[in-house]
């Protein structure tokens, strides 16, 4: 059973129809991407996961990770231009599950490999953002147990991937007023100002920055809110005092 009491069979199956919900007019693809990272956890045998998406000039930002080691650890890999998901994003194929404790990961990610294994994770691999010869970006999935994930659990997390992507694809299909490139910057806009909350949450209620995120999380999708217009709030002292202040 799932967070949610809710059998593996019916949370596989509203995962899809999640990443296939964003038609919707006030459609948010960064917290889209976070819903994506949240299913692989909890639909596959990993810890983590991280979604980087590409600029229209080829350049990865980190998207969307399950937490925030993840995502310090894609942050420290663009820096480095190294790791599966820009292998991954630039050679269009799936970045097979592995070993971080070997000498071919440390060979093929010298910097990217001793950092995964200090945050704990023990393999990874990735799986291309892509749909025809269209490449978006890449999903990282990390493990901290040992050996890597079955095949079955590589295609489901292929899938969840390949949903994700046509899902974004649509939606800038039908959003004809802005362009792929303003589409992506304004992505890029709404992952600073997200950031930027949930540093000024943790603390104004004194808790860790992934304990705000979550409650930012919960809040915008119980209240039918963007998390983009959320973090505003957060920043400008204008959203609910019960989320401001804990205990209040």
């Amino acid at each position: 059973m799932g967070v949610l009491g809710l059998p593996r069979e019916e949370r596989l199956a509203l995962a899809f129809v999640d990443l296939a919900d964003t038609l919707v007019q006030d459609f948010d693809v960064i917290s889209f991407l976070h819903t994506l990272t949240e299913h692989c956890v909890d639909l596959l045998d990993v810890a983590a996961a991280g979604v980087m998406l590409a600029t229209p000039a080829g350049r990865l930002v980190d998207a969307a990770a399950s937490d925030e080691r993840t995502r310090q650890l894609e942050l420290a890999g663009i820096e480095w231009d190294e790791g599966p998901c820009r292998d991954c994003f630039h050679s269009s194929l799936l970045v097979p599950d592995m070993a971080l404790d070997t000498a071919s990961a440390q060979i093929r990610w010298p910097q990217f490999t001793p950092r995964a294994l200090e945050l704990g994770f023990t393999s990874v691999v990735s799986a291309p953002l892509r749909l025809h010869d269209q490449v978006i970006g890449a999903l990282g999935l990390f493990r901290e147990q040992p050996g890597p994930l079955d095949a079955a659990q590589l295609r489901l997390g292929q899938a969840l991937a390949d949903t994700a992507t046509i899902g974004v694809l649509q939606q800038r299909a039908v959003s004809e007023q802005m362009t792929v490139a303003a589409q992506l910057q304004a992505a890029v806009t709404s992952r600073i100002v997200i950031e930027q909350a949930k540093g000024f949450l943790a603390h104004r209620r004194g808790t860790s920055v992934e304990e705000a995120f979550t409650v930012m999380r919960h809040y915008a999708r119980d209240h039918r809110m963007r998390l983009t217009d959320l973090a505003r709030q957060v920043l400008e002292e204008t959203a609910d005092p019960s989320l401001l202040d804990r205990g209040r």
